[in-house]
Formats: C-alpha cells, structure tokens, sequence
C-alpha cells in the first residue's frame, strides 16, 4: 500500500471527445477515480492546461505570440482546470484544495512545501495550479518536482493508453508495450513519456513513475494499493 502518490492529468483527458474545453461527464468520473484513490493514501495533483490554450505551440506564434508568453497563458489554463477538479472533488465529497505558483488570493492560496503537507496530512486532495511557476518547463515536470518536494512514493502519469509502446499503437499494431523501464531506457530511446527534463529530474531523485491508462475504472486505487498497472519506470 503506498502512502503518498502525484498523479500527473494532461488537460487534454478532461476535454473527453470533444479535445477543447471541459467535459462535465469526464470531470466527474476522473474525479470520482481520484476520490477513490484518496481513501487510501494522500493524493496530489497536478493537471495541464492543453485543452484550454496551447501557446505558441498551436499557432499563435503566427500572430506574435512568444513562447514565453504562450507558457504563462499556458500556465494560467491550469488554474482553470484545477478549480474545476477542486469542485468536481467537493461535490462528491472529497475534501481539496488549489495551491499555486502563483497565488491569486481571491482564487487559491501560494503553493509550500509545507502547506502542502498540512493539507495532505488533513486528507485534503492538493491540486497544484501554474505549473513550475517559470515559463520552459512542462507540468509534467511541475508533477516530478512538486512529487519530490513532498515526498510522494509514486509519480502516475495518466494517459490514455495502457503503458509505454515503442510507438504509436493506434498508429501502429506492432508496437511493442514495455511492462517495465529504466530512466536510461526512457532517454536514450526517446520514448515520449515524459518531457527530458521531467524523467531526468526523477532519476536523479530515484522517483518512480507508472504510466497508465486513467480511463479504466479502479486503476488509480488498484495502483495505491499495490497492484502492477501499466509501465513502471525506475
């Protein structure tokens, strides 16, 4: 049974089909899952904001968007994102709270290390807003670091795919599912898991890493209870 887990939501697995915006009915169910999960262990948080803005990387470079600018846009979606999941966690009777890089004080307090485990030891699920706080840095790096700060056992990284392929499996039948990886493997390789600098920054601290697949019913609270799911890199 672990103690401590970071799950790491791309933004886009909150827009359902649609791929923009918000889906009510997948905001309830991921929600419902981490509610789960939650009953067993102490669960962080944190969600990207690629079903709301993109920045520059979508095409707003064309009309002067830099890439700094189109971070702190970026990072700014996920507060959006974060509100949304804290609210989805209170009406199902999940205690939670934001905590942000950047803290707007109308909206949701500034992120400690300390603050954090307060909250954690509380039973409260922390929803981390803003990312790193820098521009650069992706919110899969935002998840190991703040995972590392505050001890967690685990980094999930949810996706929709059941582990890590050699390579596309939708795009390819053949690919090849790893059950298990080092972090040498995930950078020499290539993989695509994670941004480099995320994976790196969990080797260097020995965090491990599952990616699983987060649509299934039960995976987060089979993998808090010690179950094999997906693809575990250490």
């Amino acid at each position: 049974m672990l103690s401590r887990v970071m799950v790491k939501l791309s933004g886009e697995g909150l827009a359902g089909d649609a791929g923009l915006g918000i889906d009510p009915a997948t905001l309830k169910e991921t929600a419902a899952e981490v509610a789960a999960a939650a009953r067993d262990a102490q669960v962080s948080l944190v969600v990207g904001g690629g079903n709301l803005i993109r920045g520059a990387d979508g095409g707003l470079a064309a009309v002067g968007v830099g890439r700094v600018t189109g971070d702190h846009m970026g990072m700014l979606a996920t507060f959006i994102n974060a509100l949304a999941f804290r609210d989805a966690l209170l009406a199902l009777g999940t205690q939670a709270v934001v905590l942000a890089s950047h803290p707007i004080s109308t909206v949701a307090e500034g992120y400690s290390v300390q603050k954090a485990l307060d909250h954690l030891a509380a039973g409260r699920v922390v929803l981390h807003a803003g990312g790193t706080g820098n521009p650069l840095f992706t919110t899969d790096t935002a998840a190991c670091l703040r995972g590392i700060e505050t001890g967690a056992d685990l980094i999930v990284k949810a996706t929709k795919v059941d582990g890590v392929y050699s390579a596309d499996p939708v795009s390819d039948p053949d690919a090849e599912r790893f059950d298990e990886l080092t972090y040498m493997e995930v950078l020499d390789r290539r993989l695509g898991v994670m941004d480099l600098t995320a994976v790196t920054l969990c080797r260097e601290h020995g965090m491990p890493v599952v990616v699983c697949d987060a649509t299934r019913p039960g995976t987060l609270t089979r993998i808090v209870r010690g179950a094999k799911v997906g693809t575990r890199i250490s």
